[in-house]
């Protein structure tokens, strides 16, 4: 079962824990917005995606297993 995810760009503020936790999914530009690398990962990518979407600071991920 693959995930999905949203970004919400306008609660985006680039603090960039989604990037430490799951650095093969996320991504951090130099504009301080997260940058999805694979929308929808695998599932090997679950635990360490979920870990961002739960730390988000501005609850900017939206997750859908």
């Amino acid at each position: 079962m693959s995930l999905k995810i949203t970004v919400d760009a306008d609660l985006c503020q680039g603090h960039g824990v989604c990037q430490s936790e799951a650095p093969a999914v996320f991504r951090v530009g130099d504009d301080r917005q997260v940058e999805l690398l694979d929308p929808s990962p695998p599932d090997d990518e679950r635990v360490a995606v979920k870990a961002a979407v739960k730390y988000c600071p501005t609850h900017a991920l939206t997750l859908e297993d």
